[in-house]
């Protein structure tokens, strides 16, 4: 009797619905699983976005290694090299036409994956300074508290992605939460607008000091009634 085929191993084998080497019937290679392609400069977002979504697919296995290749003999392989090409596919949608050419002919999605790393990503402390430099650049401006605010929260947790939290079972780990919410608050209120001395003066005084979220709902607060002033004041004026 001859060897079995591909297609007759599969028929014999199959994996549950929760198993990696299943693909969901909405699953096809034209899909693209993030908002914005890679162009080399927003590697650190892009895999990011890519990792989530990879994961919520059950498929993170494939770009950092853990799901191994099988044996010729395995009779897994067949659906193992379904995914990694579905998942390779999906790489491919996912990154600029300029890119695409140079990882086309790679034969695993982590060939693919450590390659593209290897090339745009940088080292933490220069990702780390970048990140700290726009944040202290970052100021209110024309926009609103509420625009303002979301700009700095996406850098304040892109920046939380590259730390490595202290571990300890004392009340230093709380101490080290308090203050890192103190300096983003701190953050906040240096980009605001002169606008808001106010209020700003009236939060500082609270003790302890709320954190970020608490803050920008006080500060939203006193936004909206300034808005609800003018507008009372613009329709008096028009009566």
């Amino acid at each position: 009797m001859g060897e079995a085929t591909p297609n007759q191993t599969t028929k014999e084998f199959s994996v549950s619905p929760s198993d990696a080497l299943s693909l969901h019937p909405s699953d096809h290679p034209g899909l693209i699983l993030v908002a914005k392609l890679l162009e080399g400069d927003n590697y650190g977002q892009w895999s990011r976005s890519m990792k989530i979504a990879l994961s919520a697919k059950n498929k993170l296995g494939f770009i950092d290694g853990t799901i191994k290749m099988p044996t010729g003999e395995d009779p897994r392989l067949p659906f193992w090299t379904r995914c990694n090409h579905m998942v390779l596919s999906w790489i491919l949608n996912s990154v600029h036409v300029n890119i695409t050419g140079s990882v086309i002919y790679a034969e695993t999605a982590v060939d693919v994956w450590n390659d593209l790393h290897d090339r745009f990503s940088q080292g933490n402390d220069t990702w780390i300074y970048q990140i700290r430099q726009e944040i202290s650049k970052l100021r209110q401006g024309s926009e609103s508290v509420s625009i303002y605010y979301t700009k700095l929260k996406a850098l304040w947790d892109e920046l939380s992605s590259y730390r490595t939290p202290p571990c300890c079972t004392c009340g230093g780990m709380k101490h080290f939460s308090d203050e890192l919410e103190k300096e983003k608050v701190m953050q906040f209120f240096m980009g605001l607008n002169d606008s808001f001395a106010a209020v700003r003066g009236s939060i500082l005084m609270i003790n302890p000091l709320p954190d970020t979220r608490k803050t920008h709902a006080l500060v939203l607060q006193q936004e909206r009634q300034a808005d609800v002033a003018v507008k009372r004041e613009a329709a008096m004026a028009n009566f």
